[in-house]
């Protein structure tokens, strides 16, 4: 850029001396302050010393914990993506989409925070695929940041052809999904103005709010039906399901395992924080949205929360499976040998028993449960589907085992390796 056209900077110094000395400060540090110091760094206008100033002190400071500052900072990122069609989406949605129980054909994600230096398996990645031959899904992610191996890392190590996750840009996402249920939304493609802030993570060295913001800030939110986040932390629990109602989610579950992994655990319980669509005020709250083709996100908290809040645990029992040390799940290896895993889930290669399969199956269902297809009390998945809907409920009421017999039915007939492939041809015609 010339440096004619370098955004005048902005000075934030008096917002970083209120929370530098919040005892002596007369006004406190509102959220929405916060965020719009956030849109600045987006914008290229914030100092890179005073970049690296706000995301110290809101760290030092707690603020970087709290929901609506998650929420708003999140909106705020979301703001400064790249611009997605949504009259193009929703068409393309809406004519490839399959509502089935609860689900109403629309978008899903799967996606943790991570953080929590397990060096798990890429079972968010492989849960998104799996689920894909069922469901609409959008997954959002980006390379490693925390774990040896990132979902973008995986996927760009698939062989024989890679899927061209750098292709797809904002004016290819309905092109993609005319031909697959699956999409991977590349971060860097569509947060463009997070490279401003690259340099001062990096040097900083310590976790941020960014590291927060990520599960949040899918390009396509505004469209996402259901949503399954892991969070790395007990205490994020509530922060992040409290976040996702404020920005209006209905259908969300958020999960922690009890050793503080941001997936579902195969070890023992997952400590879960749930909002579930209130079934009284579906039609109304979909009626609005077929009338709102250009939904105003300035309105972010005027939405009404149409949706119940509740939390519970899960064990693997729950889902029919005997627990395993987290331990056999590990990988903390490289992305190539990772990919090949997936790959082999994909082609039901690995035996049905093997502690890795349940890992992805538990989190495979949770996401299926959590969409609402699991409600359907009859099944026509297609060949190889016996029509046998597990009606059994589990803590909260959900059909958990319903979902694994889902997830198992997607790889074993080859339904979501199919659904894969046709992202990998899609993404490499661009």
């Amino acid at each position: 850029m010339a440096e004619a056209d370098t955004p005048e900077p902005v000075s934030i110094s008096p917002l970083l001396k209120r929370l530098a000395y919040p005892a002596t400060a007369e006004i406190q540090v509102s959220a929405e302050e916060i965020a719009a110091a956030f849109a600045l760094i987006f914008e290229n206008r914030l100092s890179v010393i005073q970049t690296a100033a706000l995301l110290t002190l809101l760290h030092s400071t707690g603020k970087d914990r709290d929901s609506k500052v998650i929420a708003l900072c999140s909106h705020r990122m979301r703001e400064a993506a790249s611009t997605v069609d949504r009259a193009q989406l929703r068409a393309a949605v809406k004519s490839r989409g399959r509502s089935e129980g609860r689900y109403h054909g629309g978008l899903c994600d799967i996606v943790g925070t991570g953080g929590d230096s397990h060096s798990t398996f890429n079972v968010s990645t492989t849960s998104s695929i799996i689920a894909s031959a069922l469901l609409m899904v959008a997954k959002h992610g980006n390379r490693s940041q925390t774990s040896f191996s990132g979902s973008a890392d995986v996927l760009n190590c698939v062989v024989p052809v890679p899927p061209k996750i750098s292709a797809v840009k904002a004016s290819d996402i309905a092109r993609v999904y005319e031909k697959t249920n699956y999409l991977f939304l590349f971060a860097p493609n569509f947060h463009q103005g997070m490279k401003y802030a690259d340099s001062v993570r990096r040097g900083l060295g310590i976790r941020t709010i960014f590291n927060l913001m990520g599960p949040l800030a899918n390009p396509v939110d505004w469209a996402l039906e259901a949503r399954v986040v892991g969070v790395a932390y007990q205490s994020l629990g509530p922060v992040f399901i409290e976040a996702l109602r404020l920005g209006g989610s209905r259908k969300a579950l958020v999960v922690c395992g009890e050793e503080d992994m941001d997936e579902i655990s195969c070890a023992g319980p997952t400590n879960c924080w749930r909002l579930a669509e209130d079934p009284e005020s579906t039609s109304a709250a979909h009626a609005d949205e077929d009338d709102d083709d250009d939904d105003d996100e300035d309105d972010y908290f005027k939405k009404k929360p149409l949706a119940k809040f509740d939390t519970f645990q899960l064990h693997p029992s729950d889902f029919g499976f005997p627990t395993h040390p987290i331990e056999e799940v590990y990988t903390k290896k490289m992305p190539k040998e990772n990919a090949a895993k997936l790959m082999s889930i994909l082609r039901n290669e690995l035996s049905p028993d093997e502690p890795l399969m349940h890992f992805v199956l538990i989190n495979t269902a949770a996401l299926l449960v959590t969409s609402g297809v699991c409600e359907s009390d009859t099944s026509n998945m297609g060949p190889g589907d016996d029509g046998k809907v597990i009606t059994e409920r589990g803590p909260g009421g959900g059909r958990w085992k319903e979902g694994v017999r889902r997830a198992r039915w997607a790889i074993e007939n080859g339904q979501s390796l199919k659904v894969f492939e046709q992202f990998i041809e899609a993404t490499n015609n661009l």
